[in-house]
């Protein structure tokens, strides 16, 4: 069995939202901080604007990461797409895509423990942002084929990672 021991420290994690906060307002994307440990902002895509959301929880020195693809979905059609989900997680390195509860839009989920650090620094803010990108830019069509062109989710995944060699 494991032996697990918990260290304490005095010296708490630096707020990683300060820093979000400069490279949104750098960016120009349209935020809100409604608290000290909340941000929203709205970051332009190919396929549709996304929806960021970043919490921060002090006790467990994590930082919590989401990012909404503005995608409505027919009640009748989240039971392929949970399908789809589960094919398009298995293809990720970090996080994992859901269904929010609220409203059931697809979502690229992603939380980062800070424990031992003094906080975020700046590339892994970008990291983060850059690979949940990165991600629903891939996977959006997918998600489309699915739900509006009636595709089977293994093909719509199989479409969405292929590589394309050479050039046109």
């Amino acid at each position: 069995m494991a032996d697990v021991s918990v260290h304490q420290t005095s010296e708490n994690a630096v707020n990683p939202l300060d820093i979000i906060e400069e490279i949104v307002t750098a960016n120009e994307w349209p935020c809100e901080r409604a608290a000290d440990e909340e941000l929203v902002a709205q970051i332009p895509g190919r396929w549709c604007d996304y929806r960021v959301y970043f919490a921060w929880n002090e006790d467990m020195s994590a930082l919590h990461f989401s990012c909404a693809l503005d995608l409505r979905l027919p009640k009748h059609r989240r039971g392929v797409v949970t399908e789809l989900l589960a094919l398009a997680n298995e293809r990720l390195w970090l996080g994992h895509f859901d269904l929010s509860g609220e409203d059931g839009l697809p979502t690229f989920r992603h939380a980062v423990p800070l424990r031992g650090a003094r906080g975020a620094t700046v590339e892994q803010i970008e990291d983060l942002v850059d690979v949940a990108l990165t991600e629903c830019e891939r996977f959006y069509p997918a998600f489309q084929y699915v739900v509006w062109g009636g595709k089977d989710p293994a093909e719509a995944v199989a479409a969405a990672c292929m590589e394309p060699m050479g050039e046109a």
